[in-house]
């Protein structure tokens, strides 16, 4: 795989290294060198990692998602948004588009104007559910459990986000029993505040990665849902993601039915690279 051809693309400050499918494939690509690759330090660096491939229905594409621990997952919001926007820009598919992934077929489109955005359709799902035999810590207010679209969700509403210890607290309630057996992302997020411009603030410690990343999409889309049920919100709405670009999330609910979701952010094409020698730990 040497000179291969990668794109760096970034949703909201949620990075991906992200190959073209008509080159390469998915069987090409270990867990040891997915990591490799994500490797921030010896690699690219990388949230995710993902190949784009065409499909036979006309305008479809299917992405096949990686965490950076090299473990594959059926679908991420921000590399959904990333892969609509870089499919469009390689002709893999027109503006208006259909992402196979393993969460199901998602219609998605890449938006005009700017900012590089693009939105997708997620599947509809159950609202998120209090899980009260989770112990608060200080500063928590409740936490919340469900799926968004894609991987399985925790929500803890807090009062002062940046005060959180994201990776300590967020990797003690990933591995919670409550979770159980595959753990969850854990959303952080708290009320609006000057600072955030009106938005709803927040963090987000991702399985897979291990850490907080910079933002999550279908974390956000879970958020919003915790929220409006709460009465603290009404579709749409902006979320502010920890790497300072804003969500958009619209969405109806017919009793705990979250339907006609969208999902909307960023999804830059930060620089295009080729893969170097095998020492360098990437290929």
């Amino acid at each position: 795989m040497n000179g291969a051809v990668f794109y760096k693309m970034t949703g909201s400050g949620n990075d991906f290294v992200v190959f073209d499918g008509r080159h390469t494939s998915p069987a090409e690509w270990t867990a040891a060198r997915i990591q490799a690759i994500c490797d921030r330090r010896h690699g690219v660096g990388a949230d995710g990692f993902v190949i784009l491939t065409p499909e036979d229905a006309p305008g479809a594409v299917r992405m096949h998602f990686f965490n950076a621990d090299g473990s594959e997952a059926p679908m991420c919001g921000n590399a959904s948004l990333c892969s609509t926007r870089l499919s469009w820009r390689l002709g893999l598919a027109p503006a208006e588009m259909t992402l196979v992934t393993g969460a199901g077929h998602l219609p998605s489109r890449s938006l005009e104007g700017p900012g590089e955005r693009a939105e997708i359709h997620l599947a509809d799902f159950s609202a998120p559910r209090q899980v009260p035999d989770v112990a608060l810590a200080p500063g928590e207010e409740s936490i919340w459990f469900g799926k968004s679209g894609g991987p399985p969700h925790a929500v803890v509403l807090v009062a002062d986000l940046q005060g959180v210890d994201v990776a300590a607290r967020g990797r003690e309630l990933r591995y919670h029993p409550a979770f159980a057996p595959g753990g969850a992302n854990i959303n952080f997020v708290s009320a609006p505040t000057p600072a955030s411009g009106g938005r709803w603030p927040m963090r987000t410690y991702e399985r897979g990665v291990e850490g907080e990343t910079l933002a999550c999409g279908t974390g956000a889309v879970g958020c919003a849902a915790v929220l409006a049920g709460l009465g603290r919100l009404t579709p749409p709405v902006e979320l502010l993601s920890q790497g300072g670009y804003p969500l958009s999330v619209r969405f109806t609910r017919a009793g705990a039915i979250i339907s006609d979701v969208w999902l909307a952010g960023e999804g830059r094409l930060v620089f295009r690279g080729v893969l170097g020698e095998a020492d360098h730990g990437v290929d």
